[in-house]
């Protein structure tokens, strides 16, 4: 095994990775600490607009924070209040979140596919004091039982929005592009902002259950951002261009894209959202380096390659993916099309601030689709506890991954039980993952442990058959979900998005899985399907599927 991956007497797996030095001073606020860290590069380019082509350099990024986090002040936005943000990517939306947290004041973002019932529930959950939103969203903010204030992000000269809205002047955009001194110590006037104070609020995806707001710290996002360029740091990365295409109301375009670039120097260029042929030619204009993908998206570019041949996408070094596993088969087709980009997968979730993994193509025994989420990062701790025994297991043994470093979340907002279930009182968070490391500490998850499908005493993971399915040249997509049965008590069962023209029928795709799996992994059952239902972050919404299939049951 790599040198210092596994202690053999405390069953604990570690990072193999050179260590990190956090900041040891615990009143410093993530905003203060990324505007230390980028004093050097005032004048490179921070945020650029993929839609609009707007900029901010370094220098005006800090002018409008510090000059939002004033007015949030002079709003009476207080020391712990919350502030929701509903709305979709933009360069603004980072200004929202580092004024907000500056001034020690909460954020909670929520996607703006939101329903009104499901944005009632996270404003009832979180109370927020003040919403900032866009025009197009604004209907749903007057929708809502209670009367919140809201202020809009896409209209610069907007000041009053209707009965609900403050009136005092708040984004006009001339009071936020003047000359400002470096971040203030007044904007501390609530108090001085600690590390360990909460900073966010971000609502899980409730994809297993009902969603819970995670309580990530100051701390939680200085950790991230230092773990997360460790890389690129180490190996004396220049500067480097992220494409954020990932929601920033999601952890990982929040903290993982958007947060750590900003803090080492780097660009990010903020899209919308997914569309190939804009998505390339954001890349070719941009000149973008690394980019953060769901499984889909790569597949997208290994089906319609002739379009991706199109475009200079030479400036690409690194695409990482992650949400889901993918087969190799997809990645080893994607190097074809990309071959000057490295292609590596990584683990995380919500609760550890985004990244807990991520493979290094650098090493060695690197192998772009080997199916790893790669080593831990610096400073994290894990075990594989035996879901039948409770004990610690060695390498190449599969169990619950448990996790423990400074990226670790608080708890869960308001919800102290669910929070005992999850953090031991020896500060392991229970993730309710199922994995295994190999000898040269390479972690592979396996799927989450409540999806798995329980079929005749044997586990099914769905996603390993999610990973073989859509290998074949006449599956689009694919979602694979258990179904009850009177013998087996589960049985696996499938939903399918054929590719463009092309007919393939139940049977094929039947004896095409039945070839490669055990019996018990057969597909009992396929339906086709328009589109898989997936979070905005390309998560399988299985518990979608699971109604369908039910419907479908109660007609036969």
């Amino acid at each position: 095994m790599a040198k210092n991956c596994f202690d053999l007497k405390t069953m604990t797996y570690y990072s193999p990775r050179q260590p990190i030095h956090l900041p040891t001073d615990p009143n410093l606020s993530l905003t203060t600490f990324l505007f230390q860290s980028t004093s050097s590069v005032i004048d490179t380019i921070a945020l650029a607009d993929a839609q609009t082509g707007d900029s901010l350099t370094f220098r005006q990024l800090e002018t409008q924070v510090t000059a939002l986090s004033r007015a949030l002040l002079r709003l009476g936005i207080q020391r712990g209040d919350v502030v929701l943000l509903f709305a979709p990517n933009s360069i603004r939306f980072p200004v929202c979140f580092l004024a907000i947290v500056s001034i020690g004041a909460i954020a909670t973002t929520c996607s703006p596919l939101y329903t009104v019932s499901e944005l009632s529930n996270q404003i009832q959950d979180s109370n927020p004091k003040l919403v900032f939103t866009v025009s197009e969203l604004l209907n749903k903010i007057e929708q809502l039982p209670l009367s919140i204030p809201s202020i809009l992000l896409d209209d610069a000269s907007t000041r009053v929005l209707s009965s609900k809205i403050f009136s005092s002047l708040v984004w006009d955009y001339n009071d936020l592009t003047g000359e400002s001194n470096n971040f203030p110590d007044e904007i501390h006037a609530n108090g001085i902002v600690s590390q360990s104070d909460v900073a966010v609020i971000l609502y899980s995806s409730g994809t297993t259950g009902r969603s819970k707001g995670v309580m990530l710290t100051h701390r939680n996002f200085i950790a991230t951002a230092l773990m997360g360029a460790a890389d690129q740091d180490y190996y004396g990365e220049g500067k480097n261009v992220a494409l954020c295409l990932v929601p920033m109301h999601h952890v990982l375009g929040l903290a993982v894209i958007m947060y750590t670039h900003l803090r080492r120097g780097n660009t990010v260029v903020s899209m919308v959202r997914f569309e190939l042929e804009k998505t390339l030619a954001v890349i070719e204009k941009f000149k973008v380096s690394h980019l953060s993908i769901a499984p889909p998206v790569l597949v997208e570019l290994v089906k319609r390659r002739q379009v991706v041949s199109r475009y200079d996408l030479s400036s690409l070094k690194k695409l990482a993916c992650g949400a889901a596993p993918l087969g190799k088969d997809v990645f080893q087709e994607c190097a074809k099309i990309l071959p000057q980009a490295k292609i590596v997968q990584g683990y995380g979730m919500t609760e550890s601030c985004g990244l807990v993994s991520i493979e290094n193509s650098r090493e060695e025994w690197f192998l772009s689709g080997s199916g790893s989420s790669g080593a831990l990062l610096p400073s994290v701790e894990s075990r594989i506890v035996s879901l039948e025994t409770s004990k610690t297991l060695p390498p190449n043994q599969v169990g619950e991954i448990w996790l423990r470093g400074p990226t670790v979340m608080k708890g869960y907002f308001k919800n102290l039980e669910a929070t005992k279930n999850i953090i031991t009182d020896e500060d392991w968070m229970i993730t309710g993952d199922l994995g295994y490391f190999d000898e040269k500490g390479q972690l592979f998850v396996v799927d989450r442990i409540k999806e798995l499908i329980k079929c005749n005493g044997y586990q099914v993971a769905p996603a390993q058959l999610e990973d073989l399915l859509v290998t074949h040249p006449e599956i689009s997509d694919a979602g694979v979900i258990p179904s009850p049965d009177a013998n087996a008590g589960e049985v696996p069962v499938a939903f399918v998005v054929r590719s463009p023209n092309n007919s393939i029928t139940e049977e094929d795709i039947k004896k095409f899985v039945a070839q490669q799996v055990a019996p018990y992994k057969r597909l009992r059952r396929v339906t086709f399907i328009e589109k898989i239902p997936k979070s905005t972050t390309g998560k399988i919404l299985r518990k979608n599927l699971v109604i369908l299939d039910r419907q479908k049951a109660s007609k036969l």
